[in-house]
């Protein structure tokens, strides 16, 4: 089988990064129950075969331990491999020519300001000040969730910004297991809900506010198989503290030390 993919050709982090800013530019900003984008057509036919071809193993993933991902037994539904450039060493050859520009593409300042442009609204009123004067950080990760996976009603925490994922099924046959965005965490509030579709190359993004941005994630089957996505959480990083912790953050994951959340 490697043999076969050791033959992906190497992707172009600024062919990558501009597919990725032009599928977020096009798509149009959405106000119920919440502002967000969904996302169509994000990487080209081609690049979409590279990155679903060269899939990283399963043993280069952590548990992400979260109490709705929990089994009985105490392991995680939940699989994550952080996408930092500099942590794509360990990959072979072949898959970091596919994963290395798709890495400096998510954690690159075009995408991050085609986001802001396209959230630039929710961000200033949040923050009560310019959209360009709000310091963030971005974190990118490969998400592979396992049958059983799910997550309750929130509104993420508020050392988030923008919160992304973009979704990498092979088929359109998980279309059912898409993001829930609710009006509310409870109530009749909690049952007004849009969906987004679990679809080849596609995916959503909405900036964070505590009182509005509340989503889930039902519970997928052993028949849903897999449930694989990068994410791109776009952290508050105003205060130097907080900028700091990411940074020691991301030193850690070179020695192998892993954060629980």
């Amino acid at each position: 089988m490697e043999t076969v993919l050791g033959s992906a050709r190497t992707l172009e982090r600024s062919n990558v990064e501009q597919e990725l800013v032009a599928a977020v530019a096009r798509s149009p900003l959405r106000q119920h129950p919440f502002d967000h984008v969904y996302i169509e057509e994000v990487f080209a036919p081609g690049t979409y075969r590279e990155l679903l071809d060269g899939m990283p193993d399963r043993n280069l993933f952590h548990e992400l331990v979260h109490r709705d991902a929990l089994r009985g037994d105490g392991t995680s539904t939940r699989l994550r491999m952080y996408l930092y450039p500099e942590l794509l060493d360990r990959l072979p050859t072949w898959q970091k020519r596919v994963w290395m520009p798709v890495a400096r593409a998510l954690c690159s300042k075009e995408l991050e300001n085609a986001f802001r442009r396209k959230f630039r609204t929710s961000l200033e009123e949040r923050f009560g000040k310019a959209e360009e004067q709000v310091r963030l950080y971005p974190v990118p990760i490969l998400l592979r969730d396992q049958p059983g996976y799910r997550i309750g009603i929130h509104a993420d925490v508020p050392t988030k910004a923008i919160t992304v994922q973009f979704y990498l099924p092979r088929n359109s046959s998980q279309r059912h297991l898409g993001t829930i965005f609710h009006e509310g965490s409870e109530g009749k509030a909690a049952e007004r809900v849009t969906q987004m579709e679990f679809m080849p190359s596609s995916g959503y993004a909405f900036p964070v506010t505590a009182s509005k941005s509340w989503h889930s994630t039902a519970q997928t089957s052993e028949h849903d198989g897999e449930r694989v996505s990068m994410m791109v959480t776009y952290y508050v990083a105003e205060e130097p503290l907080p900028w700091l912790k990411l940074r020691l953050r991301r030193a850690a994951l070179r020695f192998g030390i892993h954060p629980k959340g």
